[in-house]
């Protein structure tokens, strides 16, 4: 950020908006087709578009972006107009804000978070626990500016703000090393083994009838292993089952003998299907069932952030240009309840895929009463990519943000687990059948930004409101 924050202030008396822009839009259309590349091969090898068509929509993506940049440098050049030099200090307000609305505005899109990049500086990362990933986000360009503030700055105020910065970004550091040393939650709570359950079905596999049976057969066989090492809980992964748990009676029947067998309560991620009436199509659900050690379905959660392009298409009659990847792509219906499963006094929630990247809902479930914060997903669409890795560092920061150690049932990878202080504790390697037994504890205090939330976001909102409104007014006034 430290280059963009100088390009945008120059001098000190800040680039004209368009100028700003420009600058803004160049560096966001580098960051998101840095992190975002691998949405081509996935449109291309799993929606069945060609490369003229994946490529297209995948940049039209990165342009879309790359806009809240942009705001970012024409808010910030205003500031310095506006303010001074001094103004270089709005900056973390101004991307925090920005960024909360890349993250809100539509569907939202809260992949790859500035803050999300600290997942792995468990020190740095602590100061999730107080104010999320937008704390992280706003600390991050604090240390840009400060960085600039020292190249820029010829006045005493410049430099004991870029010094006082980086005093605090140390004391926050230090904090964080104490608490991850303290290690305080990891004495709390009940202990529950919990097995998951890597199937590693290929994509192209998952629906094909002629594999449903060696499909079931390899879970029940991993999830006999896991049960034999002393797992409480056993986990399968998003749409595990190639057909619905609760209509297919025959089919399900071994997955129920397995539970009632053992006494082990199994959640599952499977479809659910509502029929419905005369002239009523019935709607159709991503979810997770919780089976009972009895062997009956005890509870439903459906998935309530669909993913764009992949359970729904948005905007279908103007993407008329993406026939295949609509015909591929089931118009799922959002549930609207965050249900917490109790499986035998064990309260767990279950993110489903890219729900994981939200913290808003990881808040919901804990404040529903989930003790245990679990993810189902299938990777499978990533490949061999970076999108896997990002996926799970981006929900590895729930665990510090809610105080939940969270448990990763994964089809391909990475499956895995995470402490309350963002410490990995076992992952599984991509595209190989696995089974992971993990203890992890059932804990039910709350952190500050599971209290408050996104205190820190309002603030910034309002301090991005108060400039914008003053140079709306300063542009009508003709200065």
């Amino acid at each position: 950020m430290a280059p963009l924050i100088l390009a945008v202030t120059g001098t000190g008396r800040g680039v004209l908006a368009g100028r700003a822009f420009l600058l803004g839009v160049t560096t966001g259309l580098v960051y998101f087709a840095g992190t975002l590349y691998w949405l081509v091969d996935t449109m291309r090898l799993h929606g069945g578009l060609p490369w003229l068509a994946s490529v297209p929509i995948t940049g039209l993506l990165v342009a879309y972006l790359a806009i809240y940049p942009g705001l970012f440098a024409v808010l910030l050049a205003g500031a310095v107009r506006r303010i001074g030099p001094g103004g270089i200090w709005l900056a973390p307000a101004l991307w925090v804000a920005t960024e909360w609305l890349r993250t809100s505005l539509g569907p939202g899109f809260p992949w790859v978070q500035l803050g999300a990049s600290q997942a792995t500086v468990l020190p740095v990362v602590q100061i999730a626990s107080l104010a999320g990933v937008p704390g992280l986000s706003a600390l991050l360009a604090l240390i840009a500016t400060a960085a600039v503030a020292l190249t820029i700055g010829r006045t005493r105020a410049m430099r004991a703000g870029a010094v006082a910065s980086l005093v605090l970004m140390v004391s926050l550091t230090v904090w964080g090393a104490i608490r991850v040393a303290g290690g305080d939650l990891l004495e709390a709570g009940a202990p529950v083994r919990v097995g998951l359950v890597q199937g590693a079905i290929p994509q192209d596999q998952k629906w094909d009838p002629r594999y449903s049976q060696d499909i079931v057969t390899r879970y029940l066989t991993l999830s006999r292993e896991a049960i034999a090492a002393g797992a409480d809980l056993v986990i399968w992964p998003e749409a595990s089952t190639p057909f619905p748990l609760d209509t297919s009676g025959p089919m399900a029947a071994p997955i129920r003998a397995l539970a009632a067998g053992t006494s082990t309560p199994f959640i599952i991620g499977s479809d659910q299907i509502e029929p419905g009436g005369v002239g009523d199509p019935g709607r159709y659900y991503n979810a997770a069932v919780l089976i009972g050690p009895d062997g009956h379905s005890r509870q439903w959660y459906r998935k309530m952030r669909l993913a764009p392009f992949g359970e729904y298409v948005p905007l279908k009659s103007l993407l008329f240009f993406v026939g295949p990847l609509v015909d591929k792509v089931s118009d799922f219906t959002p549930g609207t309840e965050a249900v917490v499963f109790d499986a035998e006094g064990r309260r767990v929630s279950v993110a489903i895929c890219y729900e994981s990247v939200y913290a808003s809902l990881a808040q919901q479930f804990v404040e529903n009463g989930s003790a245990l914060l679990a993810t189902i997903t299938n990777d499978a669409w990533f490949g061999r990519t970076s999108a896997p890795y990002q996926h799970f560092e981006q929900g590895a920061i729930r665990a510090v943000e809610q105080g939940r150690f969270v448990v990763r049932a994964a089809n391909t990878g990475i499956s895995g687990a995470v402490d309350p202080y963002g410490r990995v504790l076992a992952t599984s390697p991509l595209f190989e059948p696995a089974v992971l037994t993990v203890d992890v504890r059932l804990l039910t205090a709350r952190t500050i930004y599971s209290r408050i939330g996104d205190v820190s976001v309002w603030a910034s909102l309002v301090v991005t409101l108060w400039l914008a409104a003053g140079m709306v007014t300063a542009r009508r006034a003709g200065r």
